[in-house]
């Protein structure tokens, strides 16, 4: 790239001595992976293209729907049916043709994460989706990546900096969330969305430039009814010693006990033709010798893991959930 245009074009953040050229290298060597094109990829992706970081794969499974566009913001009516990664992906390159950019129409699985973490030099979770969140964190973990996660329901949300020499989001999070509301249940405002967008962009520029104190190991919460943020490290934070693990349907074998916890109304067809449909509140009358693993299927993955703690109270087996919906 022409050295005249690059400091043209980025001359009001290199100006900033926590950039300068030197900085503005490392963005440009930056390969960053980002999980999810919807409500938060909206603020990220396009701070993260115009900041000048030189790849960005961009993963996500799913379409523009009309009930997006209120909080996802790249996508216009337009849009709607046609695949989020690849609109994002073409607006990213209108948006700045000197960089590269991946679109992979895919959802995120335990079987895909490793190699598309593998390459990454930063990792962000915007598929504010549980099983997202505990794969990424998993995998970022073993791998030595660092990871900015965000989620936003209703009229709040955080973001925060895991892995790669901190703590990882089991750290913090180590037991199913008390609400298992979803922004399709309990709304959420764009406003929102945005802000934690952009702190969560903030943050990946802050580890990509090496910047100090490091947002790994920081989450800051943000409550918007009460225009109040907060914030806390956790550099310290010990990992749990045992964690139940989000897996992919290649994972599950002929001997597993695969019980999709979904009923006919909310899912007609099981997540597989050999799963036991039964509901979470029975599970504890149909569990199997120890030795047969046990996995617990749902959307996504918050009511199997929560069946899964309540049947750890009285079984000593091994369980893995699945989620049928990851990003």
């Amino acid at each position: 790239m022409d050295r005249g245009h690059t400091v043209n074009r980025y001359a009001r953040q290199m100006i900033l001595p926590e950039v300068g050229a030197s900085g503005q290298e490392r963005l440009s060597a930056a390969r960053v992976l980002v999980i999810g094109a919807g409500g938060l990829a909206a603020p990220v992706l396009p701070l993260l293209a115009g900041a000048g970081v030189g790849h960005l794969t961009i993963v996500d499974g799913d379409t523009v729907d009309l009930s997006n566009l209120h909080r996802q913001t790249l996508f216009s009516e337009g849009d709607c049916g046609q695949l989020k990664a690849k609109i994002t992906a073409q607006r990213c390159r209108e948006l700045n043709r000197d960089i590269t950019v991946v679109a992979k129409n895919q959802a995120l699985t335990s079987e895909n994460a490793t190699d598309l973490i593998a390459n990454a030099d930063l990792v962000l979770d915007c598929a504010d989706s549980y099983a997202a969140t505990y794969t990424l964190s998993d995998t970022c973990l073993t791998l030595g990546k660092p990871l900015i996660s965000a989620s936003v329901l209703g009229l709040g949300g955080y973001v925060g900096g895991f892995c790669g020499g901190a703590p990882s989001v089991r750290a913090i999070f180590p037991d199913a969330p008390d609400s298992g509301a979803s922004c399709a249940t309990a709304g959420v405002l764009g406003p929102v969305v945005g802000l934690i967008g952009s702190m969560q962009a903030q943050m990946a520029l802050a580890v990509l430039l090496g910047l100090d104190p490091s947002p790994l190991g920081q989450i800051m919460q943000f409550d918007a009814q009460n225009y109040r943020s907060t914030s806390f490290r956790f550099d310290d934070a010990p990992e749990p010693d045992q964690s139940l693990r989000f897996v992919g349907l290649p994972e599950l074998t002929d001997s597993d006990l695969i019980i999709e916890l979904r009923g006919v109304d909310e899912a007609p067809e099981p997540i597989l033709p050999s799963a036991n449909r039964i509901p979470p509140d029975e599970v504890l009358n149909h569990l199997p010798d120890p030795s047969t693993r046990i996995a617990l299927c749902c959307a996504t993955g918050l009511r199997a893991w929560r069946t899964a703690e309540r049947i750890q109270q009285n079984w000593p087996g091994d369980i893995v959930l699945v989620a049928a919906t990851t990003s």
